[in-house]
């Protein structure tokens, strides 16, 4: 038999506080607390987004150039292919006397400076297989992602000037001294390795700690290993001072950089 309550009755009120009524449980006079039935806030029931894996972000084909992507370097590599087929199959007489017209030795730089600094960088010593002509493109292809085709133009031919200048001006001036004797005034000097020197030392400034500090280190190492072996010592030296001339663009290529990514710094 059903218990019935009497008609008058009536089911126990609700406690009820200042602000509403109370959840079994709560305090009174206190705002409304979250009661068993209550699920936690929505921003906290959202999961948390997943960041994505540091390898998916890899693009491999990025480090290599291309027509959009970076025009100046893809070009440039492209000259530097032609002219390495020539270097390598064309009779070598006509070589040598390519390599020579464009020499940025003394006497070149005396008579026709702008036309040997720009013919000396068209070359690569060593041919395309050679550590500079691989730096080339992959130094290159990286800072002109970073700063742009032109500003990339920049600080090539910023290190190729100054460093071959750093080295043929002395060059010259032992001769007149007499410490050197005049066949010093022909050496061949040609290539693209100052302006790549330049390169790493600009790019290394934009890239994180744990790249910079690797890529400085490796680069010098092998610089100074070619200066130990003392075979070139005026190339050499010219190296290290590409090196130096590319380091000390950082501030510029740094406002670049910030400048292209813009202010939301994507």
């Amino acid at each position: 038999m059903e218990r019935t309550a009497p008609p008058r009755e009536t089911a126990a009120p609700t406690p009820t506080g200042a602000l509403g009524p109370l959840v079994p449980g709560s305090l009174d006079g206190v705002p409304r607390q979250r009661g068993p039935r209550d699920g936690p806030p929505a921003d906290v029931r959202q999961p948390a987004p997943v960041a994505e894996p540091a390898l998916r972000r890899i693009r491999p084909w990025r480090l290599l150039p291309t027509p959009t992507g970076t025009p100046f370097t893809f070009g440039y590599a492209l000259l530097l292919g032609l002219t390495s087929l020539i270097s390598a199959h064309a009779d070598p007489a006509l070589v040598h006397a390519l390599l020579q017209g464009s020499s940025t030795d003394v006497t070149h730089l005396l008579r026709t400076p702008e036309l040997v600094l720009v013919g000396s960088a068209l070359w690569v010593a060593g041919g395309v297989t050679s550590p500079f002509a691989i730096a080339f493109v992959l130094v290159l292809t990286a800072l002109e992602r970073r700063i742009g085709g032109v500003r990339t133009a920049g600080v090539f031919l910023l290190g190729h000037i100054l460093a071959t200048l750093a080295t043929e001006v002395p060059v010259g001036l032992a001769v007149l001294a007499g410490h050197l004797p005049d066949s010093s005034l022909h050496r061949l000097d040609y290539g693209v390795s100052f302006g790549v020197a330049a390169g790493v030392g600009a790019l290394s400034g934009l890239l994180p700690p744990w790249l910079r500090l690797p890529l400085l280190a490796g680069f010098g190492w092998m610089l100074l290993q070619d200066l130990l072996a003392f075979t070139d010592p005026m190339t050499n030296w010219g190296h290290v001072i590409a090196l130096a001339i590319g380091i000390a663009t950082w501030p510029a290529v740094r406002r670049w950089y910030a400048a292209r990514l813009g202010p939301t710094g994507t």
